[in-house]
């Protein structure tokens, strides 16, 4: 579970201070789908780059299972995020010169997992996005859709309890689009996932349990379908 509080998250554009996270209070429960949206430059990477422990808040405090993540230290950090978190990105951040397996193989390396049970658990996460057939192929080889699959793999073979999603859609066309969201949320249900993914698609967004409106750096959620969005 994830715990915010009053987390803010300030940072200086020449003399200005520009606060791209304000004042936000907001509790994830394990399992839980939370869609986050809002216009470009209002804030969602932000939050979602505090919660995966990429950036620090200047204020407040980030709690994951207890752990308050704004206080560890860098190689704490990094070792949560080996462990518990897994990142899709919109761009699909694949390296170019290695195939799919090795990408998805890769995320395993800092766990120190050995090499024939990295060789089974890359296989199992390809299979689980419906690639088994395109492990030896090098991401210009794949569709955009396929490579996202690969990148989706890559977060899962960690077997993290939290996936974090920016735009994962952002660079598909509708069909595809589809198929991934629909991917998504089956091994959200599967895997008893805590997601949180940020869209600028509202149909995508009703998809998720519950909707978070990020606005000049505030937060406001509601539960999917509701009309209301409350303050957080």
């Amino acid at each position: 579970m994830y715990k915010l509080s009053n987390v803010t998250r300030l940072y200086q554009k020449g003399r200005r201070t520009v606060p791209a996270v304000r004042d936000v209070n907001l509790e994830i429960p394990d399992g839980d789908w939370l869609a986050v949206q809002g216009r470009t430059g209002h804030g969602k990477t932000t939050l979602l780059q505090l919660l995966g422990g990429l950036d620090h808040p200047t204020s407040g405090t980030i709690e994951l299972d207890g752990q308050d993540v704004s206080r560890m230290r860098e190689a704490q950090v990094t070792r949560l995020r080996a462990t518990s978190i897994g990142f899709v990105f919109q761009t699909f951040n694949l390296v170019q010169t290695l195939t799919a397996a090795d990408n998805v193989e890769a995320a395993l390396i800092p766990l120190r997992v050995g090499w024939a049970e990295r060789r089974r658990r890359t296989a199992q996460a390809l299979d689980s996005v419906g690639l088994s057939d395109r492990a030896r192929h090098l991401p210009s080889e794949l569709s955009g859709g396929q490579q996202q699959r690969v990148a989706i793999a890559r977060a899962l073979v960690k077997q993290p309890s939290v996936l974090l999603a920016d735009e994962p859609t952002g660079n598909l066309d509708e069909d595809t689009r589809e198929d991934i969201m629909a991917l998504l949320e089956e091994l959200w249900r599967a895997r008893g996932l805590t997601l949180v993914l940020v869209t600028h698609e509202t149909s995508i967004a009703r998809r998720a349990k519950r909707i978070a409106v990020m606005n000049k750096g505030r937060l406001a959620v509601r539960a999917a379908g509701s009309a209301d969005i409350a303050p957080v």
